[in-house]
């Protein structure tokens, strides 16, 4: 895991701010900053690189950020920002509407759209977590690329929990790990944080009990046959009792298809490979084929239509950042 450290009190005072605010926002996408601070500033500093994301941890006296249209417009790695304050609060304000998160919460912005930010609001020390993911490396459920406003994620229980506690058990590990073990967390993170989003914009209305459960069933299934050439609507249907027409009208209900339901998930997984480090040298056909692609071309042009990029190009991108 390659690390970077700052730490304020190795640096002259009159560079102590300047320094730590081109660690923390000028590599990746700059903001501008403020703080009543800077003659005085201690802050810490702390990035790991991942691989194909990075995890940053940081402490600073209160400081107001922005994200101005001009910046934008100089330079955007269209980015998203995943935070978790460790300490004190955080606040986002964009379109217009305030964000306040605390401890135990987590917040989500995107580096397209102007925001302006404000750490340590209510004065003292405030420090946070916060994991950096490109939004090529994402899956784009409707609505998550257009996203314009601060998301907030209640952290007590379930998916924001679970995402949550592992951003904080990176930002304070002090485990030394290898090159292939950091690219392997990076693919985990990429995973988890997939699933947090895709589980916050999706339709939250909750079905009929019955159906409910068979849904989560035949889920639970096709994932488990995902390999299989013979997943066909028709198995899966008499693997679980009921009839074709009964299972189509069932994913009817979730405003899609069997056939897309089983594609997406395929490609899901094969993006998953083509992101692993551990696979570097399996050939994407390889990858199509396992994950039910038999046909490159098909393969291509439906992972093109998900991601917005052919898998090559995914593949180097992200590679790419786990070898740097």
């Amino acid at each position: 895991m390659i690390e970077t450290v700052f730490r304020g009190e190795e640096l002259p005072v009159e560079d102590r701010f300047e320094r730590w605010r081109d660690l923390a926002f000028e590599s990746h996408s700059p903001h501008e900053i403020r703080t009543e601070h800077a003659a005085d500033f201690h802050g810490t500093l702390r990035l790991l690189d991942l691989g194909v994301l990075q995890v940053t941890t940081f402490s600073c006296p209160p400081l107001d950020s922005a994200r101005t249209p001009a910046l934008i417009r100089r330079s955007d790695p269209e980015i998203y920002y995943l935070s978790v304050p460790l300490r004190g609060h955080m606040g986002v304000v964009q379109d217009d509407r305030e964000t306040l998160v605390g401890q135990g919460e987590l917040v989500m912005i995107g580096s397209s759209h102007p925001y302006r930010g404000l750490l340590g609001a209510e004065g003292g020390t405030v420090s946070a977590a916060e994991m950096l993911i490109p939004r090529a490396l994402l899956p784009r459920p409707d609505g998550l690329a257009d996203e314009r406003s601060a998301l907030r994620v209640p952290g007590r229980s379930g998916m924001g929990a679970l995402f949550i506690d592992f951003l904080t058990g990176l930002a304070t590990d002090t485990t030394s790990y290898g090159p292939s073990d950091s690219a392997r967390l990076g693919v985990v993170a990429l995973e988890l944080a997939g699933a947090l989003l895709a589980h916050l914009l999706a339709d939250q209305e909750p079905p009929e009990t019955f159906q409910h459960a068979l849904a989560m069933r035949v889920h639970r299934y096709i994932h488990q046959h995902l390999t299989d050439p013979e997943l066909t609507p028709e198995r899966i249907a008499a693997a679980h009792h009921i009839s074709v027409r009964s299972l189509h009208r069932l994913f009817h209900r979730q405003d899609t298809t069997v056939s897309a339901y089983i594609r997406r998930q395929r490609l899901e997984r094969a993006r998953r490979d083509l992101a692993d480090p551990g696979l570097r040298t399996r050939p994407v056909h390889a990858i199509a084929a396992r994950w039910g692609f038999p046909r490159p071309a098909d393969f291509t042009r439906a992972f093109r239509t998900a991601y917005g990029m052919p898998p090559k190009d995914f593949r180097h991108l992200a590679q790419g950042a786990s070898r740097r």
